[in-house]
């Protein structure tokens, strides 16, 4: 099911499925987005996700995509992909579960959006904004009622674009969320309330 964004007529969003699979690959290209990562960092523990970088882990993304899940939705231009955005229950990603700044907020059950990759001639142009917008309206679609994000709040204006993988928080407040903890300076916890 493909659907628009109303603020930029021309990007479209596709949860990932295995008929977006070799779109998937095409944005990610041969170093998985970065480093071999194929958006499997928050989804294994450390020592699994490190003796599986690169293949292994484009095969477990794959394996994944395969068996029905989907892992997130892929932004398009003109046909093309330029954006992705990892978003699906926080029980998912079981770093979220271990991790002591990231750690619950209350026992209420949320839809996470962990991560982003967006082609290079795109950053820095508000995809990220759009695309949350899109992860939001699909995890409602899902039956979601809390989207929340994990995304850095940096202390300089500019950030490289390899520390940005999980958002700025900038972006995540022009798509409507807010912020509901801070266990660390950089890391806001953000949640967008569907009604």
């Amino acid at each position: 099911m493909a659907f628009k964004s109303s603020a930029i007529s021309d990007l479209r969003y596709h949860p990932v499925t295995p008929e977006q699979w070799k779109d998937f690959e095409a944005l990610f290209g041969e170093r998985g987005a970065c480093g071999g990562c194929w958006c499997m960092w928050w989804r294994l523990k450390r020592s699994d996700f490190e003796d599986q970088k690169g293949d292994g882990n484009k095969r477990a993304m794959r394996k994944i995509i395969k068996a029905g899940e989907i892992p997130g939705l892929l932004a398009y231009k003109d046909g093309q992909p330029i954006a992705w955005c990892s978003v699906a229950p926080r029980e998912e990603f079981s770093v979220l579960e271990r991790s002591r700044i990231l750690k619950r907020v209350d026992d209420k059950p949320v839809w996470s959006i962990v991560c982003f990759f967006v082609a290079k001639p795109f950053r820095r142009s508000g995809v990220t904004v759009k695309i949350l917008e899109a992860a939001v309206q699909y995890a409602k679609e899902q039956g979601a009622k809390i989207v929340e994000g994990y995304p850095v709040e940096p202390r300089q204006e500019k950030t490289a674009d390899v520390f940005a993988y999980t958002g700025l928080a900038s972006a995540f407040r022009k798509a409507g969320f807010k912020e509901v903890a801070r266990r660390s300076e950089t890391r806001p916890i953000m949640r967008y309330f569907i009604k």
